[in-house]
């Protein structure tokens, strides 16, 4: 065992190996320790190398948050391969794409769960390459997965595939959510898949008496990297939730005294607003962190004092820097962690490219945590890595005084208004404090005289009374003229892509055909 563990399979040796009866893994159905953890995994990569799997060959995962996903995905690193999460929101015909440009042999997919079956929905015949699909539990018992690890007998070879995995050799291939065209697919290696999350958990000081409840997908950077992967190189116990669900996960924090809770914004608005929170001992909370997205100041607040989380963070990432790039600090106040998306972590540097006046300017990261480059992809990764480093990340954003970034939109969402640069996520920052106001998005209209103006699609809440005067004469109070939308449409949601991104070519379209 190295001092310094910087492949997956020796982080969860030398974790099996300090916290061997420490519960690792607790889902309703079982609880593994992490020596039993550890065990597992090893029969699940014995029974890839019985079925033909090879050192490099890439296994998809398409399936939601079960034990068998992370006994899965270790299994695979275990056997010297790659791990291809896929989206559980995929169509069969996204997933196909993917797994032919993987050339994926195995696939792990879930049964019947929520009315779709992703095993039965995969087309064979259009994928000579996939030899076995196994099929996961969910809401059946009607997998093959425990014929399946039956099969794996042969130990001594999986530990000899996992001696021989190096901290270069690609651990994952995570694809971007393709908001404009067809998603592409980023290398990482193992030891940038272990360094960004340890960065990560060092910033929420994760610890191996922490309980993580892990809301955020599998398939994503957030629960697999931040989530499996930071637990194992801390030894705190995972706990995954297959769906989101308010009143079950409330009694899960009270029934498993969680002290981690990552998500989304909405989360924690839905568990503040909820008329059963009070029904539910929440004391156990102490660290929270979401994404860069739309904050306002008083929900930082609110998860402060009304959950009474002691560290609530925002952080900001993306795939191609393994879903990492900055974050704030236990220590920075409520208004520097709802505004802005904290400071490097993980080694990575920060560079604001072509500032204009007012500081904004596409973000650029480097450092080693930037992906290998995309798969089979040469002429885009040249775009996105130029030759000195920068992975150049598509977004606008400006750098405080004390160093913190503060993502203003997506360079390509951005329009011009009367000759002003507007940024929609301003906008849209502003009309989230719009009493009434569950959701909102923003995109430029041509217009004859301007250029182009401001429309804003608004999700009211749940008995809410809203019209587009209210709506534009809020804005006015607090933006400059050129920064108010012009018009307002209301629907019941947003379009959302598989990886939950609101997708405005769509509500672009919509415009246009108004």
């Amino acid at each position: 065992m190295t001092s310094d563990p910087r492949t997956i399979p020796q982080v969860l040796d030398d974790v099996a190996d300090r916290f061997a009866d420490h519960p690792a893994l607790v889902t309703d159905d079982r609880t593994f320790t992490y020596a039993q953890l550890r065990d597992e995994v090893r029969r699940a990569a014995a029974a890839m190398v019985a079925s033909g799997i090879e050192a490099g060959d890439r296994i998809a995962i398409w399936s939601p948050n079960t034990w068998h996903w992370v006994v899965a995905c270790l299994g695979v690193h275990h056997a010297g391969g790659v791990v291809v999460p896929l989206n559980t929101r995929y169509t069969a015909s996204e997933a196909t794409d993917i797994l032919a440009r993987t050339e994926a042999p195995l696939l792990f997919a879930s049964g019947e769960f929520l009315g779709a079956d992703k095993a039965a929905s995969v087309d064979r015949t259009a994928l000579p390459k996939l030899r076995d699909v196994v099929r996961v539990p969910v809401e059946k018992a009607d997998g093959t997965w425990d014929e399946f690890i039956a099969t794996g007998t042969d130990l001594a070879a999986v530990d000899r595939r996992a001696a021989a995995v190096r901290p270069d050799d690609v651990s994952d291939i995570l694809f971007t959510s393709g908001t404009t065209g067809r998603s592409k697919g980023a290398l990482c290696a193992h030891r940038q898949s272990l360094a960004a999350p340890s960065a990560w958990a060092e910033c929420g000081q994760l610890t191996s008496d922490d309980r993580y409840l892990c809301i955020n997908p599998f398939f994503h950077n957030f629960g697999y990297k931040a989530g499996i992967l930071a637990c194992l190189q801390t030894g705190a116990t995972l706990i995954p939730q297959l769906t989101f669900d308010p009143e079950k996960t409330m009694a899960a924090v009270q029934e498993h005294r969680i002290t981690v809770l990552p998500g989304p914004p909405t989360i924690y608005q839905t568990l503040l607003d909820h008329p059963r929170r009070a029904d539910y001992d929440l004391t156990s909370l102490r660290f929270a962190v979401t994404g860069a997205a739309t904050i306002p100041v008083v929900l930082i607040e609110r998860m402060q004092t009304e959950l009474d989380i002691d560290i609530v963070l925002t952080a900001y990432g993306l795939t191609e820097a393994n879903g990492f790039g900055t974050m704030c600090r236990a220590d920075d106040d409520a208004v520097t962690v709802a505004t802005t998306s904290g400071r490097p972590i993980a080694d990575f540097e920060l560079r604001i490219a072509n500032p204009s006046d007012d500081g904004t300017g596409e973000v650029l990261l480097r450092g080693p945590n930037v992906m290998l480059g995309y798969l089979d992809d040469p002429e885009a990764t040249a775009a996105a890595i130029d030759s000195d480093g920068w992975l150049h990340t598509g977004d606008v954003g400006a750098v405080d005084a004390d160093g913190n970034l503060r993502i203003t939109d997506r360079l390509k969402d951005m329009y011009i208004c009367g000759g002003f640069n507007v940024y929609p996520a301003e906008i849209e920052q502003v009309l989230a404090r719009l009493d009434g106001v569950a959701e909102s998005a923003v995109i430029g209209v041509p217009d004859e005289r301007l250029g182009e103006v401001g429309k804003a699609y608004i999700v009211v809440k749940p008995g809410a009374q809203l019209n587009e005067d209210d709506v534009i004469a809020y804005t006015r109070e607090h933006l400059a003229n050129f920064k108010v939308p012009r018009s307002v449409e209301f629907l019941d949601v947003l379009p959302r892509n598989p990886g939950g991104k609101v997708v405005k070519p769509i509500l672009r379209e919509r415009a246009g055909s108004s």
